[in-house]
């Protein structure tokens, strides 16, 4: 639907309730795009977990209870999610339909939701309610307040107010803070949880909490609140005559519905108990303005727990969205049962828990009648209910379950101490079915020992009440693919994300699926090898293999294959944690993949970027200098990176030697930005300036990064260094970081930013400084041994058994016996270690592997420039690259004569145009001693050669020559001869073992001469052509192998015979391949040259030319900044670009076009208009499937 005609939804209220809304509300709305969002939150944080706020003590970090995080805020495009927080409504105004801000905003609303949720009750009437040192337990900043006032009360006595729940938590809360010498707990009633337990499950809570140290003190009221002369708390008098002396005091004797809005704008509310009165579809008093959650008054009815308040969210979220489709969902008695673990106690209430005392609130249908022919039989009125009970004191566990009275239906039950089955009677409360077992089983099958894994389970069992989730949910995602990890499940379905309890059971439920899909958990590396990657580091450290081949031998299922593109750079990764060699080093090089290639990240329009080394973020002007010298002078994109140092674009790679010989000459060094490796070490100014620093964070900064730079990792390591606890270097999302104290640095490990952001985990307190390297010397090394492929840190830790206490016995208190060798192994890395930057350049070998082809020194650009902001960046990708169903960006070019060359048929479907050219002959394009030594390296040999406007690729591997267009289609990227070749090994058999297009070496399968073209244009027979050659090797007797090679890109992987796309067949992308082999050159010398069979220069420029294919500006349609800048009157950033309306023109340099020389420049197209410079944003790496 277009932008103005969605209707605007405004929220008021960022809670678990809101968010849940809008979270469903995004979900269902995806397709029609229906609506848009926007949220005022009062909070000055983003929704989190109130249920989980306990857990605040434990890491003092709001972000670790956010729900989601707050890139996931950022990351809803399309205007379908506006949010405001630490922001007031003061008003509605409904007769306007907007509402007011304290900040005086007014935001106009098509729908309005009320989810102000509620507020902790205080007794108002009770004299000195507001003193200093009285607390309630609601917020996170209630729980900042308490934080504070509490430090300055050691040794004094903490009590709270109500033994419900919420006060329970508060209890606990106290205890954390290890500041009171006594917690005491005040109870009006007789027992604790009065409202979910009868008087034998809540004398047995007490006695469990006061066994944990809890002083609990039963019917017992407040009367007075007594204060000293500065009006802060000395204690509190009972009305009982008792007296308790304490510092602090926390209430948590209920909550009250937020309806002050509500009242003002007239919007009907409850009066006795308060609420916004709502009818079953949530509406309100006034039209277009509804409520959910702790604000909402449902039948007389309010609700202070989650689980209703997400049904409610449900509910009018599929209504807005579905009732034009469906029937709307009308609200209904929610279930209001509860599991927790309070003071370490577990506690369940389900059902109707009371009905043996209030009588049951409702009766299955068959049970109403039954009961009422046996009271008329016997004119006497029979018991509704009958009871099953079951205690143990010395388990301290007790179960209640309520029956009717032919015990054929459960109505509802409480638990203490064990709860593992209450997730198998809820649904049998809910779904009112007749028990097929005695009532007696269910107390004895509680209480057995084997694993749960839910198989007894119905799909539509709810197994996480927090957010209605069903075991069905769990299982669906997981069949269809969806979700192949917790993590997965979690982010999916939300699962385990509110109280955390049913996390065992969601896991076992998991386990279970993915189990019956006969999905075998395996890390195996790749099909080429048995072992994980941390068991063939072991291989590969004790038998000190230093090849791809050996390690074949050794370990690899086929000996002869030269494996793929998943275990090559794992291979290399190891070698390099290892021995350190050169990554372009012969025997290594063709291991890398991507960035390592070239040192240096490869970027949309085949050119890379340069990042030298800035250690701790801290650099010399003069440096500084010379970088904006080397960016000014090779047109450099430059921007400052998220690790505190300069990142330069655009650098193409035949100027990258020069580029990092002018960067290395001015003291600078690579900065391994390409690697899986260190990247940087994060540093706040610390001492070393700041007024508040603590420690010298700089300093340590810039020793840890000099120390670990280059050294290769499973994965990209980040640090960080702060001076002081106000973490300014962001220490605690690192994969180590380490934050200042009084007496040295307390150690963070295993956190980590980007996609699944998880703040890092303390592994020690108060280290010296000197004890820092070597702790960090351990961890590090046993993370490189031990993690799978790929693995960050964080999920690293997480499938370490143990975590984190695992971790530090390892490293802290040596469980293994291995520190010194972690410590030597580490140390050996640290001498070995080189500038990769400089070796290049001093290593004449190396420095002549970085040109564009290998045939000519043309440099010819594959994407237009376009300026942006004053600078140069190429123009966006286009959605559909060249798949079959991309229109041309141009017509095919003509022949020299001028008529249009015609192809014909699909000329998009590249692997078909081999049977379509007019004509094709042997052409020599590249001497055959560029390949020489190819047959002894993992990836063989490529080149990007360059014919007319063509780009072509050839590779040498395992004897045989390979060649292809250089555009990958997936993009339309020039970068397939950069790619990794790999091997689908094929079962052998004794049929032939030509492959499937019949190209081969000439060696391996003589084939019939064709002609050679002369200078003249004549054809003659070919009497030269090479029957045997040093280079080519031995026939191979090995399985019969199909290589293809992998785009660098996006790993799109196509073949090197058929051309098809083997990574996603379903895509239609392909490639065109030739026939390649050596022969000699006629001629007295008879030089070895490659030869490729090939249609005429102008056809093949039609239907592959750079021209042609060359991405330009405005392929991808309009930019995502457009409608912004549209609707905000222009882009004020560039304030010299105001006023200039629809100026266009071109700078820069041009290439070459259908082999003729251009004047050296690369082609630029500046856009201005609508009052600033700007360009269209399109398919970037964001639309890519995979990275």
């Amino acid at each position: 639907m277009a932008v103005g005609a969605r209707k605007r939804v405004v929220v008021v209220g960022l809670g678990m309730v809101g968010i849940s809304f809008i979270e469903k509300l995004l979900k269902l709305d995806a397709r029609t795009r229906e609506y848009d969002i926007t949220v005022v939150g009062e909070e000055k944080h983003v929704a989190y977990n109130r249920v989980g706020l306990t857990t605040f003590f434990e890491h003092r970090k709001v972000e670790n209870l956010y729900l989601n995080p707050l890139e996931w805020y950022e990351s809803i495009q399309d205007g379908a999610l506006t949010w405001h927080i630490n922001t007031k409504v003061t008003q509605i105004s409904p007769s306007q339909k907007s509402i007011t801000c304290s900040n005086g905003q007014e935001i106009s609303y098509d729908i309005l939701v009320l989810a102000t949720g509620s507020d902790a009750a205080l007794p108002l009437d009770l004299p000195n309610y507001d003193a200093e040192g009285v607390f309630v337990y609601r917020t996170v900043e209630d729980l900042e307040r308490l934080i504070a006032y509490s430090a300055q009360q050691q040794g004094s006595v903490g009590a709270v107010v109500g033994g419900g729940l919420l006060g329970l938590e508060a209890a606990k809360a106290l205890m954390d803070l290890e500041r009171y010498s006594k917690v005491s707990v005040i109870e009006r009633n007789g027992w604790l949880l009065s409202r979910q337990m009868d008087q034998t499950g809540g004398t047995m809570v007490v006695d469990q909490v006061r066994a944990l140290g809890v002083d609990v003190l039963l019917r017992k009221n407040v009367a007075e609140i007594e204060v000293d002369e500065k009006r802060r708390v000395k204690g509190v008098k009972f009305r009982e005559g008792d007296y308790l002396e304490c510092s602090t005091l926390c209430f948590a004797i209920g909550v009250r519905p937020r309806d002050e809005l509500a009242r003002q704008a007239g919007i009907r509310c409850a009066e006795r108990a308060g609420g916004i009165v709502v009818d079953d579809g949530l509406r309100t008093s006034h039209p277009d303005i509804y409520a959910i959650g702790e604000c909402a008054s449902w039948e007389g009815q309010l609700f202070g727990l989650i689980a209703p308040g997400v049904e409610m969210a449900d509910v009018l979220a599929f209504n807005l969205t579905q009732a034009k489709l469906h029937q709307p969902r009308l609200y209904k008695q929610p279930d209001l049962s509860t599991k927790l673990k309070l003071l370490g106690v577990d506690v369940a209430s389900f059902g109707d828990y009371f009905a043996d005392v209030h009588g049951p609130k409702f009766l299955p249908a068959k049970a109403k009648r039954a009961a009422s022919r046996a009271s008329g039989a016997n004119n006497s009125p029979s018991a509704p209910v009958k009871t099953l009970t079951y205690k143990d004191p010395f388990q301290n566990v007790y179960k209640k379950y309520i029956f009717t009275p032919d015990g054929k239906y459960l109505l509802g039950g409480m638990m203490v101490g064990d709860t593992k089955d209450y997730v198998k009677l809820v649904p049998m409360v809910k779904n009112q079915k007749e028990l097929e077992i005695p009532p007696a089983e269910l107390i004895l099958g509680a209480s057995k020992k084997d694993g749960d894994d839910g198989d007894d389970l119905d799909d539509d069992t709810q197994i996480c009440s927090c957010h209605n989730v069903t075991k069905g949910d769990v299982v669906k995602v997981v069949k269809d693919g969806t979700c192949k990890s917790i993590g997965d499940i979690k982010t999916c379905t939300k699962a385990g994300t509110g109280c955390g309890g049913c996390v065992p059971l969601v896991t076992s439920i998991f386990n279970k699926a993915m189990k019956d899909m006969g999905n075998e958990v395996k890390n195996h590396l790749c099909p080429h090898f048995r072992y994980s990657r941390a068991e063939l580091y072991h291989i590969i450290m004790v038998k000190r293999l230093q090849t791809l081949p050996e390690v074949m031998r050794e370990a690899g299922v086929d000996p002869n294959s030269l494996g793929c593109e998943v275990c090559k750079p794992c291979l290399g990764s190891i070698f390099s944690s290892l021995w350190n060699r050169h990554v372009m080093d012969t025997h290594m090089h063709g291991l890398q993949d991507t960035n390592d290639r070239f040192l240096g990240n490869i970027q949309r329009n085949g050119t890379y970027s340069v990042v030298p080394r800035v250690p701790g973020g801290e650099i010399t002007p003069d440096k500084l200098l010379a970088i904006a010298k080397v960016a000014k002078e090779y047109n450099l994109y430059t921007k400052i990176t998220g690790g505190q140092r300069i990142d330069m674009f655009g650098a193409r790679k035949q100027d990258l030697i020069d580029i990092w010989r002018k960067l290395v000459d001015a003291g600078m060094e690579s900065g391994h930005a390409y690697a899986k490796a260190l990247r940087t070490v994060k540093s706040c100014v610390g001492s070393t300036w700041c007024r508040y620093g603590v420690g010298d964070s700089v300093g340590l900064a810039v020793r840890l990064e000099e120390r670990y730079k280059s050294i290769r990792a499973p994965h990209k390591i980040k640090g960080g260094v702060s001076g002081c606890v106000r973490e300014c270097a962001e220490a605690q999302n690192k994969d180590f970081g380490l934050i200042a104290t009084d007496k040295g640095f307390n150690i963070y490990v295993a956190g980590n930013g980007g996609a699944k952001p998880k703040h890092s985990e303390l592994l020690a307190k108060d280290v010296p400084p000197t004890e820092v390297v070597p702790i960090l010397d351990r961890y590090l090394m046993f993370y490189i041994r031990t993690a799978d492929k790929l693995q960050r840190t964080a999920r690293w830790l997480e499938s370490l058994p143990g975590g984190i206490n695992y971790l530090r016995s390892v490293i802290l208190d040596d469980s293994l016996g291995i520190n010194a060798s972690l410590e030597a192994q580490m140390q050996e890395l640290v001498d070995s270690y080189f500038d990769e930057w400089a070796e290049a350049i001093r290593t004449p070998a190396i420095a002549a592997q970085f040109r564009q082809f290998a045939n000519t020194d043309e440099a010819v650009e594959t994407v237009e420039l376009e300026e942006d902001r004053e600078q140069m960046r190429p123009a966006f990708w286009p959605r559909d690259g060249a798949a079959p169903a991309t229109p041309p960006t141009t017509p095919p070019p003509s022949s020299e004569s001028g008529a249009e060359v015609i192809i014909g048929g699909d000329d998009r479907n590249f692997a078909t145009l081999t049977a379509r050219w007019s004509t094709t002959e042997w052409e020599p394009l590249l001497p055959a001693s560029h390949f020489a030594g190819a047959d002894s390296l993992p990836n063989g040999i490529s080149a990007a050669v360059k014919r007319g406007d063509t780009q072509l690729a050839i590779w040498r591997f395992k004897g045989k020559y390979y060649a292809s267009q250089q555009m990958c289609p997936h993009k339309r990227a020039f970068v397939l001869a950069d790619g990794l070749v790999g091997e689908t090994v094929a079962p052998s058999d004794d049929s032939s073992s030509e492959n499937d297009s019949g190209y081969s070496s000439r060696a391996d399968s003589p084939t019939p001469s064709p002609a050679l073209s002369t200078d003249d244009g004549r054809t003659t027979p070919d009497t030269d052509t090479i029957t045997s050659s040093p280079l080519t090797s031995t026939k191979d007797t090995t399985p019969s192998s199909s290589p293809y090679i992998s785009c660098p890109h996006h790993k799109r992987n196509f073949s090197l015979t058929s051309g098809a796309c083997t990574s996603d067949p379903s895509s239609a992308l392909s490639i065109a391949t030739f026939p390649a082999e050596e022969r000699l050159v006629p001629g007295p010398d008879k030089t070895p040259y490659v030869f490729v069979k090939l249609p005429p220069v102008a056809e093949l420029d039609a239907a592959l030319g750079t021209s042609r294919w060359r991405v330009r500006k405005g392929e991808a349609g309009v930019g995502q900044m457009e409608e912004m800048d549209s609707r905000l009157g222009g882009f004020a950033g560039r304030k010299e670009a105001r006023g200039k309306k629809g100026v266009v023109r071109k700078v820069g340099r041009t290439g070459s076009v259908n082999g003729k020389e251009g004047d050296g420049k690369v082609e630029v197209v500046k856009v201005v208009k609508d009052g600033w410079a700007g360009g269209a944003v399109g398919a970037g790496c964001g639309m890519a499937p995979e990275w």
